[in-house]
């Protein structure tokens, strides 16, 4: 989320207000481009500028920006790999992701999950000056979390101490082996600046995964043992750290992690400019998550998932306090077929539902949501191809006849659908 600061409180928020507000309908987008199996619309500034990834003509995975309609790909030369992806952008134009580099990994940890063997970097890019990459705590690798209006980012980075409560195997998700621990951290404003963020009391390790513009953090804390980098990364402990650097718990739904169950984490995803999170939580049990939504007024607040599923996430939220994510409907990302959904004012709507039927694509994940309400995430075309989307509010009273239901789901994804899926999802990098 990224959004011009507020000065405005607003007493609970309205978050247990008990009339909710109708649903905008949504005309949606397919940037495509045509042909590409895989395109992924992972975050927007509230000025039209979208940024994702796309698959390039070599297979590698490239990141991409999107603006009024023309895909622009800022992944070559990149930091020197051969894969990377775009994160989120600020209202300053500013894009944040990951990244190859063309050194070796010494410990082959592959951090970025693309299995090449490479060091993973998280990068700043700006229109005339490139990537540029962030530095780490004096370990090999980083990774990107979120950047505020003051150009601020928020992620994560690996320090020198090998640690031998780290698995040494690889996780659920595809990265690791990891030998080495991780710490939350802040970069800049200024180049080349790093501020480490601590773990709460008794843990080792932490990400970062959102920032707002009073430079309030939030993230996941835990041990190297039991914490998960990467796409669908996983921790213990949902964080948020003050702008002094002071970390609390935000507390969970009743469980905490399961490494051995894809996502099964409880993280703080992103923090808007009121101070209200949304993430995901395990819940007791430990085998199933739901998205959250957390205030200092409420305490953090189940938001379920839509009928028939089991697990979802919040992944964003703007500054109403509408979060958007995915709801899936199988106990675990690798297996359930997920479906975008739009959250507001107590009530969870399938985003397919407020679409037209003739859209272009059944709507799987919304990664962004600005401050306008307009939404990205990746669909599946009637081809079957994976596709980044833009969701723009329709005007009021424009073609309200046409937009009734929403496509159908499909009864499942192939096979090779899926996989692109899961490895777009982890290339979210949250």
């Amino acid at each position: 989320m990224k959004s011009t600061l507020l000065l405005i409180s607003m007493p609970v928020l309205g978050l247990l207000s008990t009339l909710a507000a109708q649903p905008s309908r949504y005309t949606i987008t397919d940037l495509g481009p045509s042909g590409n199996p895989f395109t992924q619309a992972s975050g927007l500034d509230d000025f039209g500028l979208i940024t994702g990834v796309a698959t390039a003509a070599d297979g590698s995975q490239h990141a991409v920006l999107w603006l009024n309609g023309v895909m622009t790909d800022i992944g070559k030369p990149g930091l020197g790999g051969p894969n990377s992806g775009g994160g989120v952008v600020n209202a300053f134009g500013q894009v944040i992701g990951g990244a190859e580099t063309s050194v070796k990994d010494p410990n082959n940890e592959n951090f970025c999950g693309y299995s090449t063997g490479l060091q993973c970097l998280a990068f700043v890019w700006r229109n005339g000056a490139g990537m540029t990459a962030l530095p780490t705590l004096g370990g090999t690798n980083a990774a990107w979390g979120g950047i505020n209006n003051v150009g601020q980012v928020a992620g994560y980075a690996e320090n020198s101490h090998k640690d031998t409560a780290c698995p040494g195997t690889v996780a659920v998700n595809g990265t690791g082996p990891q030998f080495f621990d991780f710490e939350a951290v802040i970069w800049g404003p200024k180049a080349g600046q790093i501020q480490q963020l601590s773990p709460l009391p008794g843990d080792t390790v932490a990400m970062a995964s959102g920032i707002n513009d009073h430079g309030e953090v939030v993230g996941t804390s835990g041990t190297c043992a039991n914490t998960v980098v990467g796409g669908f990364a996983e921790g213990p402990h949902a964080v948020l750290w003050e702008s002094n650097g002071s970390v609390h718990d935000l507390g969970n739904l009743g469980g905490t992690v399961n490494t051995d169950l894809l996502a099964a984490g409880t993280v703080a995803w992103v923090i808007n400019n009121r101070g209200v999170v949304t993430g995901q939580s395990v819940l007791a049990g430990n085998k199933t998550f739901h998205p959250f939504l957390w205030s200092k007024e409420t305490g953090m607040l189940d938001l379920g998932v839509l009928p028939g599923d089991l697990v979802g996430a919040g992944l964003s939220i703007n500054n109403s306090n509408q979060v958007v994510g995915a709801s899936v409907s199988a106990p675990g990302p690798a297996t359930g077929n997920p479906r975008a959904y739009l959250w507001e004012q107590g009530v969870m709507t399938d985003l397919n539902t407020l679409i037209p039927a003739d859209s272009p694509l059944y709507l799987l994940t919304a990664f962004d949501i600005n401050d306008a309400g307009a939404i990205v995430g990746f669909g599946v075309t009637e081809a079957g191809d994976i596709h980044g989307f833009l969701a723009t509010p329709a005007t009021s009273g424009g073609g309200g006849a046409l937009l009734s239901k929403g496509p159908a789901r499909p009864a499942a994804l192939s096979e090779d659908a899926r996989k692109i899926v899961l490895r777009g999802l982890g290339m979210r990098g949250r």
